[in-house]
Formats: C-alpha cells, structure tokens, sequence
C-alpha cells in the first residue's frame, strides 16, 4: 500500500495532523519511536490558554489564534478540558495595575469568547481567593483559562484518526528515508517497509535529528530545546482556583489543584544543548519554584511536601532570541519539495492549543502534493467521548445515578478520562466485580483492555503515567501488582 501521509511523531501535533487528514479521506500512517505523548505532550502544565505573558512579547496573532482555539477546544473535548479560573496577585514594583489591566482587556477581547467567564479586578483581603496569600497582597485579578489533561488529548486525536482509517503504530522507529521518484520509501527498526506520497517530520524535540540523519535533507530552520520542569506537592491550598505569581525575572509560574490531592507548580524555562531525549528536574529548578510558591504563599511549602516532578523538552522554533523564556512559542513549517520529487515537511515548534489550527496549515501547505479530498473539518467536531449534548456535569450526574456501584471518584475519573466512552469499558457491568480484578484506585482488568485495544497502552508506565495519572495514587505494591500482569 502507498500511504497518502507518513507521519514520524506521536506527540500532539502529529497526531492532530493525522487526525485532520484521516477525516479528510486521505490514508495515513502514523509511527512513534516510544509510547504516545511520551515526550513534550505530556510534560505540558496542563493548560489550553491563550497565553498572557505572550502578549509582552507582542504575539498578538499567537495569542488570538490560541484564545479562538481555547473555544473550540472547550466545546469539542468537554470531559479533558474544562474551564480553570486564575487569580493574578499584583506585585508592587513589577508590572504596574495599569499594565496588567490593559493586558487582561486585550486577552478578553482578542477572540471571540462565549464560554468563559471575563477579568476582574478583586480584593484578596478577606476573600477566600486570597486565605492561601501573604498578607502583603491585598488587590488581584481573576480570569479564566482552560485546565487539559494533555497526555489525554493526544490519545483523542490518535483515537479519532484510527476511527478514520488511519494506521498507528508505536514503539516503531524511523531508520532512514529516501525518495524515490513520486514517493517516500520509509525502513522502521526491525526493518518494514513504508511507501508514502508525503513525509511529515512532527518529530518535536528529534525534529532535526529525523531530517538530518534519517532523511537526510538540511534544514533551513533550527529547533531550539528549552527544558521546562514542574513539582507536584501535597495540596498546598483550598478551593478550585489556581493562582499565576509573578517574578522578578519577569516569568510567571502557576500553581494549580491537580488530581483532587495536588498542586502542580511550574514551569521552569531553560536552555537546553544535549541530545533529545528524557530530562529531569534539577535542584536549582527545584529551589527556583519553590522560591517562587512561597513569596506568595501564608504557609511555605518545603521539599518534604513534593510528591512527584517531571520535565519536558519544548522544541521551539529557534528565532534568535537570547533568553529561553522569550523565544517565540509559534510554530514553523520547513517545506522541502525539489521539482517531481516527494515532498517533506518538517514542524517546529508548536502548543497543544494550537495543535488543531496546526494541522489544518499543514494540510493546506501540502494540498498540491495529495489526492483530490475533502475541505477543513474539525473546527465543528467532537473528540471521541466528547458529545455530551448537556454538559459534563450532567453526564456525570446521570451516570452515578445509573452505575452507582461505581463511586464517586472512580465515576468522576473514568469519565474525565473517556467521555461518553466509558460504556466501552463499562459494557453492561452491574457491579465492581464484573471489570475484573482491582489492581487499586478502581483500574480493572475491562479499563486495562480497552487502553491495550483501543489506546496503544503496551506498557504499565503508559497506563500509569499517561492513560492516567494513577502512579500518584497507588501504592507501590500495586503497581508491582500491575506491573507483573502486563508482564512490561
């Protein structure tokens, strides 16, 4: 078979793209070297946002696309994403009230917003917005965001593709590449073979690394790695709100409720020279959020309370910025397509807000070189799990009512995880029992099989890691336990 698409990276912006074409008719492949979302989509903060500290860096057509495609995200994905207000204390000497007031004005009014609440200037004296804050920080503002579940998303998009025809295969390396003629002709490691009209390099931080030694086509555009990290504490506060502290250094850094027991603190921007590959959070990262948490916090959090880091490498379109934190957050096209020869196009950059707005310009930049077949589609479309006609609360309230041996929290779990999809797993159980066996935290055999069947999970760490965030809650002896039942 010649594949229409070969796309090398299963992180969000492949996988949008696969997403896209797969619905558009077009035949697509899809191959990642590890797990899905195993690199940069899973060590996000966790936000589909406009971004507000891009506006100082006058990303004005990044921050109107991504505040657009945070409307559509929010209706589209309704169980993965759902809405998170923020509190900004003001901090005497850095930005000036009338600063932050002119930039929440534009972030309210750059795109069109219809489900998200607007800014507010607030008294944190006495407001449970500000109980967690030092005293000294008596006026703020609110605003609203978009919380994701990222590692989620990218499944969703991979899922959404599969259910379209497209082919995804993990754990399958690209060797080497080479055109012939009209076409791509693609080795794996382990040696299959792969023919494709097209080549779409969304490698993320490997990008360079797959034209250069795979492909072997020089680039005219660079990946500069940034290094982001991000601690998960104990729960450092009450309520559902997440707060966005300012720097002297003029970064922000968030802290946000995560899995009902945490807060997650981040992120750090560092430039990063070594090879692509996994990276941690280092002590002076460490001290640098936790330095940042406790200037604004009543109750200092101290090392003892971290539960859990991660770090990710962002691989960010290198525009010549001399900081890290100032490097543009957009996204770049490299097209190489000699004269009757097979096209490639590599990515750099990107954000999983505006993972969907990307695929769409790659498709458009690649029209001329694919069959005839069909327009522009996802902008109107739900993720797998996503069509909830009355909202997910409601959803969740009629399926406590009809599956209450479930729980509260292992029904609010499974569905912010899949959705109107939970009945794939749920089948006509009547009980606990009927899933099979309890590895803990309700992960029962029926959910183990549909993230083997249906969700590329090969491995314990992509269920717990990934699929979910379940290596925080279980014990150690449970995840042995499940650990020896996938047998990897």
């Amino acid at each position: 078979m010649i594949y229409d698409l070969l796309i090398v990276g299963g992180g969000i912006n492949g996988c949008a793209i696969a997403r896209d074409a797969a619905g558009r008719g077009l035949s697509v492949r899809l191959v990642e070297q590890g797990d899905l979302a195993q690199g940069t989509s899973s060590a996000s903060t966790k936000l589909i946002h406009g971004g507000l500290r891009y506006l100082e860096l006058y990303e004005f057509r990044l921050v109107q696309e991504a505040l657009a495609e945070r409307e559509l995200l929010l209706a589209a994905a309704p169980h993965v994403i759902w809405p998170l207000k923020f509190v900004l204390p003001y901090e005497k000497g850095l930005r000036p009230v009338w600063l932050l007031r002119l930039g929440l004005f534009l972030y309210d009014h750059l795109a069109r917003r219809k489900r998200l609440e607007g800014s507010h200037m607030v008294r944190l004296a006495g407001d449970a917005l500000g109980a967690p804050l030092r005293d000294a920080y008596r006026v703020g503002f609110t605003y609203a965001d978009c919380w994701v579940d990222d590692s989620r998303l990218v499944v969703l998009n991979a899922r959404d593709a599969a259910e379209r025809g497209a082919t995804i295969t993990v754990g399958a390396r690209l060797v080497h590449a080479a055109r012939q003629g009209d076409r791509w002709r693609a080795t794996l490691a382990g040696g299959e073979a792969i023919e494709a009209r097209v080549l779409v390099n969304a490698a993320g931080p490997w990008v360079s690394e797959v034209l250069e030694d795979a492909l072997h086509i020089p680039s005219r555009k660079h990946v500069r790695l940034v290094k982001g990290s991000h601690l998960v504490l104990r729960k450092l506060f009450e309520g559902p709100q997440a707060y966005i502290l300012q720097n002297p250094d003029g970064r922000i850094v968030f802290a946000i409720p995560y899995e009902q027991e945490f807060t997650l603190v981040g992120t750090t921007d560092v430039s990063y020279g070594g090879a692509p590959g996994a990276v941690a959070i280092s002590d002076v990262e460490t001290e640098y959020l936790l330095n940042s948490l406790n200037h604004f916090l009543r109750e200092p959090a101290t090392r003892d309370d971290i539960v859990w880091s991660y770090a990710g490498l962002r691989p960010l379109y290198d525009d010549g910025a001399l900081k890290a934190s100032v490097v543009t957050r957009d996204y770049a096209f490299d097209l190489d397509a000699p004269e009757a020869a097979s096209p490639s196009l590599s990515i750099f950059g990107g954000k999983i807000t505006t993972a969907r707005r990307l695929a769409e310009h790659a498709l458009d930049q690649l029209a001329r070189f694919l069959p005839a077949h069909g327009a522009a589609w996802t902008a109107s479309a739900v993720f797998p799990g996503g069509d909830m006609p009355h909202g997910f609360d409601r959803f969740l309230d009629d399926l406590t009512r009809d599956k209450p041996f479930l729980g509260d929290e292992l029904a609010l779990r499974l569905a912010r995880a899949n959705g109107t999809r939970i009945f794939e797993i749920l089948k006509d159980a009547r009980s606990l029992s009927d899933l099979g066996r309890n590895f803990g935290c309700g992960l029962t055999e029926a959910e183990i099989a549909y993230l083997r069947e249906k969700e590329w999970a090969c491995t314990a760490d992509d269920i717990l890691w990934r699929r979910s965030k379940l290596g925080l809650h279980m014990s150690d002896a449970q995840q042995q336990a499940l650990w020896e039942f996938i047998g990897a």
